[in-house]
């Protein structure tokens, strides 16, 4: 049974919301990817629609868009989300987690959609 923790970020008013779904209002989120616009009634937000901008698992691993499925994979990086403050032209291999929302992960980040 999939549970996932819900991040919900509105840009006009800089705050954030938390909303927790687990089992069967958990599973519309299942396969969807990273750019993904879903509707806000899910989340009990009526009328207003939501874009997913990223999310971790259980083990804090982020997901990263551009990687395929919802596998964790050994990634080298020089920038980006998941890596901390390297030196100039450094590059570091980091366990990132891939775009697709699977039963791994723990937490969605989402966004309101402006207009």
């Amino acid at each position: 049974m999939p549970e996932f923790k819900c991040v919900i970020s509105d840009p006009k008013t800089g705050t954030a919301k938390t909303v927790e779904l687990k089992g069967d209002e958990a599973r519309p989120l299942l396969n969807l990817k990273i750019g993904d616009e879903i509707e806000g009634s899910l989340l009990g937000l009526k009328g207003k629609r939501l874009i997913i901008t990223g999310g971790s698992d259980r083990s804090g691993f982020p997901m990263i868009k551009g990687i395929h499925g919802g596998v964790k994979r050994k990634v080298l990086l020089s920038k980006g989300v998941g890596l901390r403050k390297v030196e100039k032209g450094e590059r570091k291999r980091v366990t990132v987690r891939g775009e697709v929302i699977t039963e791994d992960v723990y937490q969605i980040n989402l966004v309101i959609k402006e207009g």
